[in-house]
C-alpha cells in the first residue's frame, strides 16, 4: 500500500496553489516561459559576443558584454520560480529553449563589433517589448507580484539598450 501511495504522489501533476486563478496561472506562466527562453537565448548571444569581440574597443566591449550577460542570467531563476509559484511549469531543456525562443541566434564565425552592439541593442529592445506585453497580461489578471518583478527588469533592459546604443554611436565630425 505504501508503494502505491508513493507512486501516486510521484505521478501527481505539478500543481501549486495560487490565488490568481487557473486562467491567470496558464496565461502568465506561458508568457513568462517564452520570456525565459528569450532571456536564455540573449544571455548566450551576449556571452558569445563577449568571448569573440575584437578590435580597438575590445576591453570596453568585453567587460560591458560580461556585465550584461550577468544581468540576464540573474533574471533566469526568478522568472522560472515565478512560473512555479503561479502553478505553471517552465523550461526543461536546451531543446525547449530553442523551440520557445524569439531571439535569433548568431552563429557567424566573425561579427564586427559595431554589428554586435547593434544586434544586442535591438534584441534587448525586443526583450523590453516582450516584458511589457507580459506586464499587460499581469495587469489583466491582477498579478502585481510578477508585474513588480517585470518593472525592475524592464528598467535594467532599457539601461542595456541605452549603453549599447551609446557605445555604438560613431563620431559625427
Amino acid at each position: 500500500m505504501d508503494t502505491e501511495i508513493a507512486r501516486a504522489r510521484r505521478l501527481a501533476p505539478l500543481t501549486t496553489p495560487t490565488g490568481l486563478g487557473e486562467a491567470a496561472a496558464k496565461d502568465i506562466s506561458a508568457a513568462l516561459t517564452a520570456l525565459l527562453a528569450d532571456v536564455f537565448a540573449l544571455y548566450i548571444k551576449t556571452k558569445n559576443f563577449h568571448w569573440h569581440v575584437s578590435g580597438p574597443h575590445f576591453r570596453d566591449y568585453h567587460l560591458m558584454f560580461d556585465e550584461q550577460g550577468d544581468e540576464l542570467y540573474a533574471m533566469t531563476d526568478p522568472i522560472a520560480e515565478r512560473v512555479r509559484k503561479l502553478g505553471g511549469t517552465t523550461l526543461r531543456s536546451i531543446g525547449h529553449i530553442a523551440r520557445a525562443q524569439r531571439v535569433l541566434d548568431n552563429d557567424a564565425d566573425y561579427v564586427e563589433p559595431h554589428d554586435m552592439l547593434a544586434e544586442l541593442r535591438d534584441d534587448n529592445g525586443g526583450l523590453a517589448a516582450a516584458m511589457r506585453a507580459v506586464h499587460s497580461a499581469c495587469d489583466e489578471h491582477g498579478d502585481i507580484a510578477t508585474a513588480s518583478l517585470l518593472e525592475n527588469w524592464i528598467d535594467e533592459t532599457e539601461k542595456r539598450v541605452w549603453f549599447l546604443f551609446e557605445a555604438g554611436r560613431r563620431d559625427r565630425a
